[in-house]
């Protein structure tokens, strides 16, 4: 779920940034410092379940995520943009506790069967987040132009996504 999340974001938030002036450079990292915190974070993220276990991390990861979703869809500056996306890049980091869980869960028959499932979800989460991303847009067009609503109101989905699959 983290992924139709994540891909529900992607195709307004150059226009969110674009609404608080950014420019081309501003709106690449925009993108980019998501996968930047997922990349430092995930193997502490790793230890932590290692230590603490799989189910309260992967809870507390979807609640992190779900929290700056829902902020990054009442976000009124271009800084609060970047901090939102570097916070939930550093909650939905989960993506290698997922992995382990599957591993401490399944049978070595079924290891690789399973994890290729979990492969196929994330890539279904970015066929289908998008769409509904873009579908939320329009709605929070209609709806207004100013946070929630206009092209924040599709994080403000993401973020129900997640809280919904806590």
């Amino acid at each position: 779920m983290e992924f139709i999340a994540f891909g529900m974001i992607i195709p307004l938030s150059p226009y969110l940034a674009r609404d608080f002036g950014a420019d081309d450079l501003e709106v690449g990292l925009l993108m980019s410092v998501y996968s930047l915190a997922q990349l430092i974070f995930a193997p502490l993220w790793g230890y932590l379940s290692d230590h603490l276990g799989r189910k309260p991390i992967i809870l507390t990861c979807l609640l992190g995520s779900a929290l700056f979703y829902l902020w990054f869809s009442f976000a009124n500056t271009l800084e609060v943009l970047f901090l939102t996306r570097v916070l939930a890049g550093v909650f939905g980091a989960v993506m290698s506790v997922s992995m382990a869980c599957i591993a401490d869960v399944t049978g070595e028959k079924e290891r690789s069967r399973n994890m290729g499932l979990v492969g196929a979800a994330i890539g279904l989460g970015f066929i289908i987040g998008p769409f509904l991303g873009g579908i939320f847009g329009l709605l929070g067009q209609q709806l207004g132009n100013s946070p929630p609503f206009g092209s924040s109101f599709s994080a403000l989905g993401a973020g129900f996504v997640c809280l919904v699959n806590l």
